[in-house]
């Protein structure tokens, strides 16, 4: 067996503060895709699970400062998803409406997006990829989030923020039609 020699130890100094992890940098459109992805080996994923309220779920975005929770069940596996959208959106009022319940016996379950319903980028792919084709994504599918899989689609290895991505550009980005006329905002409602 190979021997390793100990390391020096220096006293610690007087008035050490702990490190806090830095902000994420400004990026240009031509940057690695990499330098605006949520590496979840790096930062601990946000979750919940199915069974919890849609308050615990709200009270959780709001703590960890983030839109969008994996839902986990017991295999901790993803059945899905829930977003600040799902949560504030009609979503719940309509499955109150349905199911004759109050907003406090809503839970996350009922209205989360399935993991069926669900698409992911290539870890592969985005290893190509640069910060201006993650845009462009985002804009395509109309999407705040894109989720970034390994191993053949089976492991979530990162997330893509359309708010992070706008602050590390330093620019607003909509991934969204606004809607110019109450008819356009009716039509999308009617879906």
């Amino acid at each position: 067996m190979r021997e390793y020699a100990p390391l020096t130890l220096s006293p610690l100094a007087s008035g050490a503060r702990i490190s806090q992890p830095s902000a994420p940098g400004r990026v240009t459109l031509d940057d690695p895709a990499f330098a605006v992805m949520t590496d979840l080996r790096e930062v601990s994923a946000a979750t919940i699970t199915p069974e919890e309220s849609i308050d615990a779920a709200h009270a959780i975005m709001v703590r960890r400062a983030v839109r969008l929770l994996f839902v986990l069940d017991a295999q901790e596996e993803v059945p899905g998803i829930i977003t600040a959208t799902d949560l504030l959106g009609g979503k719940p009022m309509r499955f109150m409406r349905e199911r004759a319940i109050s907003h406090a016996e809503v839970q996350v379950g009922d209205i989360m997006t399935p993991a069926a319903s669900l698409d992911a980028l290539s870890l592969l792919d985005v290893a190509q990829m640069r910060v201006g084709h993650i845009v462009a994504t985002l804009k395509a599918v109309g999407r705040r989030h894109l989720t970034v899989a390994e191993d053949g689609g089976t492991r979530i290895r990162g997330l893509f923020s359309a708010s992070q991505v706008a602050r590390q550009l330093g620019m607003e980005l909509q991934t969204f039609e606004v809607a110019q006329t109450f008819a356009d905002i009716e039509a999308v409602l009617a879906r």
